[in-house]
């Protein structure tokens, strides 16, 4: 694997540790895809570093088992502008 690939691969491993950052934060604060990270910090990650590899996995469970919270929290504020915007 590529040395600026392995690095990527820590880095964002650190980022969403410290942060308790989903995929799509970590993507959106490195500027890269969604997929990159998900891949790196599951399947790379894995053949680079097992202890951070054992330290990630628990926040992306966590993040795994809040996403449906979080979309109906971001389909009930959607909702509630077009209410706001419609009555002002």
């Amino acid at each position: 694997m590529k040395d600026y690939i392995t690095e990527r691969v820590i880095q964002l491993a650190n980022y969403i540790i410290s942060n308790n950052a989903t995929v799509r934060q970590t993507a959106k604060h490195f500027g890269v895809s969604k997929s990159t990270v998900h891949k790196d910090v599951t399947e790379r990650l894995y053949l680079i570093n097992r202890v951070l590899y054992n330290e990630v996995q628990p926040v992306l469970a966590e993040n795994k088992a809040e996403r449906h919270l979080r979309g109906g929290i971001a389909t009930k504020n959607k909702y509630l502008l077009k209410k706001e915007a419609k009555n002002a």
